[in-house]
């Protein structure tokens, strides 16, 4: 029978013996190879660290026994949810059966329709994968119900014990493997196996990417080149210190605001999350409309950088900033936007300079920040003293975390999009990865100084020490966030899996001048790289601001699109004065290197 006629007739087709033998040869001899360097360098780190006799560095086992112990002081209510699984299981069985002789039947459990997990429409129209689907979903639901029910357990061990439960529950779903996603098993039907092959191929590459360790590839990153179709707004870099590089962005009016706008985006990530392409950077857009616009693009350090702390960052990074601003425009006064860790460096820093009657920052913009850490959603689940201990044995070794190990953590808060997804794609059905900007951002990792880190976990999510009066001092400065007066934009995002709007909306209750708070639809990237000529997300403004976050959105009124027209609105009502506009490198500071400067092309790899 000829190879091209099998999918015609619905036979299976037979794998090429020869790409067979080729894929079998290289996998033994990349795996060896692979698997000799894992060893090496396991080995070595085991020597070097007391991680290697750490049976549970993350604390799991001990907050999942506190959880069964809980349970098992009151069976009764394991008794129950066991009667409601098996009763909703043989309502199953029997609906399936029925579904087999032709009857029409309702689901018991039907999936989100947002799970794109289900998306085949395999998984409804045929028996047998409807039945492994709703098997799945009432286990699911039955695990992570129990789990949660538990009396007493303390929120910290209740929030860790839901998390990873849920971790488990997503690694066990029946689209993760072969046999049980029909998606992948027509694929399978269709290249007789090749799909496997390729699949096995990706994985052994991810392998040697993580060098022994699966990073997985969820991006072409050949198709991007930073500098050339990506991060590509013309400007300059007009000065560098050791911890970042200063971007002024070329102007594209013939008149500016008078006022230049500096941004301080997160170090976790690298600055081009505002400025991916044309037509989603927020950093061109903001020129477009008159804006000077200033960007620290931070270092990827490395262990020369170990003992920079978070008083470091304020000083080389917006203090060092608003100089250079000065000698670039002859410009004192700049308005700031802080994004995410970038506005918690912010708000410590004009904490400080309210202490110090520094007034040259005229108003601040926050966009997803959190100064009030107490309700830090999943990513308290990373902080309890065990992990800090154990992360800072690893960075004392090393100088800094690594950014593949921050990388993870996030992509763990949304684990079936950013984990399984991918392992689907790329090893079942043995597909390339696409040329994403986003997720090649995502991608591009970057560490963290061990001494900053250490504080910036311990003294702001552990301790909460930030939003209290007086809780942290930097360069002898002790910080009250009562203290900052000035106007003030706070951007949330409703989705945000990283810092909760509903934890971001407490700083309306901390900050005194004039505050506007604005809640964007989706998630922590998406609801802010939301341009107005997408036309996509609403977004939320209320003028009064409630104790609560509840009353605010219970008052808050939708309007369609991008916030970002509102935010520009609310630049403008505070000054309107426009000068010539300014050419990077022709004030007193010279042109360095043209943007987006060499500090972004430094790889956490590298």
């Amino acid at each position: 029978m000829a190879a091209n006629d099998t999918k015609d007739n619905g036979a299976f087709k037979l794998p090429d013996p020869a790409l067979v033998s080729r894929t079998m040869a290289d996998v033994a001899e990349r795996g060896q190879r692979i698997v000799a360097d894992f060893l090496r360098r396991q080995s070595d780190e085991a020597g070097a660290s007391q991680d290697a006799i750490r049976p549970d560095p993350l604390n799991i086992g001990g907050a999942f026994m506190e959880m069964t112990a809980k349970l098992m002081a009151n069976p009764a209510r394991i008794v129950e949810a066991q009667f409601g699984f098996w009763q909703d299981y043989i309502t199953l069985w029997q609906n399936t059966a029925r579904r087999m002789m032709g009857d029409p039947v309702k689901p018991v459990i039907s999936e989100d329709p947002k799970d794109k997990r289900f998306k085949d429409d395999a998984w409804r129209e045929n028996e047998v994968f409807d039945f492994i689907k709703q098997s799945y979903l009432l286990s699911a639901n039955y695990i992570t119900t129990l789990a949660r029910s538990a009396d007493d357990l303390d929120s910290k061990t209740a929030q860790k014990v839901d998390f990873y439960t849920r971790q488990f529950v997503d690694a066990m779903s029946p689209s993760n493997f072969l046999m049980t996603n029909p998606e992948v098993l027509r694929r399978t039907a269709e290249t007789g196996g090749e799909n496997l092959l390729r699949g096995l191929q990706n994985l052994l590459g991810d392998l040697e990417r993580g060098r022994g360790k699966l990073k997985i590839r969820m991006v072409d990153d050949s198709k991007f080149t930073i500098g050339e179709n990506i991060a590509v707004t013309p400007g300059k870099v007009v000065y560098q210190n050791e911890l970042m590089q200063l971007i002024q962005y070329s102007p594209t009016t013939e008149t500016v605001l008078k006022t230049p706008l500096l941004i301080l985006p997160p170090w976790i990530n690298k600055f081009y999350i505002l400025d991916l392409r044309p037509k989603n950077s927020f950093i061109r857009w903001a020129v477009e409309q008159g804006h000077t616009v200033f960007v620290c693009s931070w270092v990827n350090p490395d262990e020369s950088l170990a003992n920079r702390d978070f008083a470091d960052y304020m000083r080389l990074g917006p203090y060092a900033a608003l100089e250079a601003i000065d000698k670039a425009t002859g410009e004192k006064n700049v308005n700031a936007i802080g994004y995410c860790l970038g506005g918690t460096l912010l708000s410590a820093t004009l904490a400080h300079m309210a202490a110090k009657k520094d007034t040259r920052i005229k108003s601040a913009t926050f966009f997803t920040t959190m100064v009030d850490f107490e309700e830090a959603g999943e990513l308290g689940v990373f902080i309890d003293e065990e992990q800090l201990q154990s992360l800072e044995e690893k960075m004392s070794k090393r100088g800094y975390l690594e950014g593949r190990e921050m990388a993870a953590t996030f992509n763990m808060l949304r684990a079936n999009d950013l984990i399984w997804s991918f392992v689907v794609q790329n090893y079942l059905l043995g597909q390339e990865p696409f040329p994403f900007d986003l997720l090649y951002w995502n991608d591009d990792s970057t560490r963290m100084p061990a001494a900053m880190h250490s504080f910036y976990l311990r003294r702001m999510y552990q301790q909460n020490d930030l939003c209290k009066p007086g809780g942290i001092t930097l360069d002898g400065v002790k910080l009250d966030l009562r203290k900052i007066k000035l106007p003030t934009y706070m951007l949330s995002t409703r989705e945000d899996h990283i810092a909760p709007w509903k934890s971001t909306y407490r700083a309306t209750q901390l900050y005194q001048g004039p505050r506007r708070f604005v809640l964007a639809a989706s998630g922590h990237i998406a609801g802010v790289v939301n341009p107005p000529d997408a036309g996509k997300y609403s977004h939320w403004v209320n003028e009064d601001l409630p104790e609560t976050p509840d009353a605010w959105f219970e008052g808050a009124t939708e309007l369609s699109g991008s916030w970002w027209p509102d935010w520009h609105r609310w630049i403008l009502g505070l000054d309107k004065r426009r000068v010539p506009a300014r050419i990077p490198g022709e004030g007193a500071l010279p042109a360095i290197e043209d943007a987006p400067g060499s500090y972004v092309k430094v790889m956490a790899t590298d």
